[in-house]
């Protein structure tokens, strides 16, 4: 049997975390196998249809690499791959299952379904509908249907028994029918609902597994008893847990939390977003989480899939990100990060690969870079309180000490390199007898007035060139002493 998962996200904006991985889950389950990947346009829901969606479901796909064999650009022998392009056939199919008495025409008004919802809610009973029109005879059926009176076709439930379905994370799942509520399977405008026409698309695509967020996990009884009213051989479920924000509220973005655009515009690689998103509810046997794509092919299993829900830690996520960020080539990592660097440093002076040099191995987010050396244009004003560090045991006094040593030692140094500024430091330290940072610590804060910088005093020197790293020192011994 080939293996034929399917992706069947609908165009209502951007591509939320829990969407991919859903995609990423079933495009693995499809490549480790050998199968085949399809991706379905479920575009039904036309209150709920947002123009450039799909076109934004597409490149996110492309993006990460996630290339469909089937689909509504690339075709197939099971097309149309967009829901709206099938209407034709789920009409028969509705009939079809009315005529073997697995559904039924119903006639219920609006006004009557919201009285109805209304006294069950009063009386604290479950919310389901009360099976009126599945009794009426078949002359009253006639009769409204002569009529043109406006109709629903609902799944008719078994009222008695009970239903079991396989899981293949949870296992044999068994629901009593008795709580399972006659779903509406063909709307009155005609259109299928997503319950149905899923099932309907999923047989006439010949899917064999389903890859799905547990939300499904109630409904698929139902459609269970779809596939054996139609005869059909049901497809493997996958239910995957929920992606949480914190223990108690799902990651959603219609409360503000993160989309893939929203990450890739936060400066996140595309291959550390998808390697993250894949340890969301999936564990690695091993030992390692970093994964390019084709690796994750092969180490993918259904058995490392958690039943617990997913917390999204970004500190997790810009951890795998800056691993990525480090591996790029130096000369990509110039290409990507040149760009930020112009954000805030204009000047023409500055030998962006030494510092592009030096940012890469401290890089986590391409877009921290324009604040990590917005210093360089201009020396920003500064509390002398930074050059208090408890750790490199310095302050005011001994920094301004430090800096009275350094500014002749520099002065000297006629090529201006890191190698001869290097020398010329550390030679400072081993006559003076004292740790490094004594030095380099005051020296870092005088050239750049913060107290974090991407690179330490002898790169930001090398970086600013003699004649500015000079005059930022003489700024600092200057400040130091007016607070004398």
């Amino acid at each position: 049997m080939e293996v034929r998962t399917r992706f069947a996200p609908s165009p209502t904006g951007y591509m939320h975390i829990g969407n991919l991985r859903t995609a990423l889950y079933t495009y693995l389950l499809a490549k480790k196998n050998g199968g085949k990947f399809i991706l379905r346009i479920e575009d039904t829901d036309q209150e709920r249809y947002v123009e450039g969606a799909v076109d934004v479901i597409y490149k996110t796909l492309r993006d990460c690499g996630l290339n469909w064999d089937e689909g509504p650009d690339v075709g197939g022998d099971y097309g149309p791959y967009v829901q709206s392009e099938r209407m034709g056939m789920f009409n028969e199919y509705a009939e079809e299952l009315v005529k073997k008495g697995n559904a039924y025409y119903c006639f219920c008004t609006k006004e009557r379904l919201e009285e109805l919802a209304a006294v069950q809610k009063a009386s604290n009973i479950m919310p389901m509908y009360d099976r009126h029109c599945r009794h009426l005879t078949q002359e009253e059926i006639d009769r409204n249907l002569a009529e043109g009176v406006p109709y629903v076709i609902r799944q008719a439930i078994p009222e008695e028994g009970s239903t079991t379905f396989h899981d293949e994370i949870y296992g044999d799942i068994t629901v009593e029918n008795s709580i399972l509520d006659d779903q509406i399977l063909l709307k009155t405008d005609g259109m299928p609902t997503y319950n149905f026409a899923n099932v309907v698309d999923d047989h006439t695509m010949k899917i064999t597994h389903v890859v799905r967020g547990n939300e499904y996990l109630s409904s698929a009884p139902k459609y269970n008893l779809l596939y054996e009213a139609f005869g059909w051989e049901p497809p493997m479920y996958i239910h995957v847990e929920h992606i949480m924000k914190d223990a108690q509220h799902k990651l959603a973005k219609r409360d503000g939390d993160a989309s893939f655009q929203d990450l890739m515009e936060k400066g996140y690689m595309t291959e550390a977003v998808l390697n993250y998103i894949l340890l969301l509810g999936w564990a690695p046997k091993g030992e390692n989480e970093i994964f390019s794509l084709d690796e994750m092919i092969e180490n993918f299993d259904i058995s490392g899939i958690s039943k617990s829900p997913a917390i999204f830690d970004p500190l997790k996520l810009k951890a795998i990100n800056a691993h990525y960020v480090r591996a790029l080539a130096p000369e990509k990592f110039a290409e990507i990060a040149k760009p930020y660097i112009r954000q805030t440093c204009k000047r023409e002076d500055v030998d962006l690969d030494l510092l592009c040099s030096v940012l890469q191995p401290r890089a986590e987010l391409f877009t921290d870079i324009p604040e990590q050396v917005d210093f360089i244009d201009s020396l920003p004003e500064y509390s002398l309180e930074l050059y208090n560090n408890k750790k490199m045991k310095t302050n005011a006094e001994t920094s301004l000490d430090a800096l009275k040593k350094i500014l002749p030692v520099l002065e000297g140094v006629s090529d201006f390199t890191q190698e001869n500024v290097h020398d010329a430091l550390f030679k400072l330290i081993e006559t003076e007898g004292v740790k490094n940072g004594v030095i380099l610590f005051p020296l870092r804060v005088a050239l750049s007035g913060k107290q974090f910088t991407p690179g330490g005093g002898i790169e930001i020197s090398v970086i600013l060139g003699k004649e500015d790293a000079l005059a930022r020192i003489k700024k600092g011994i200057e400040l130091l002493s007016a607070a004398q």
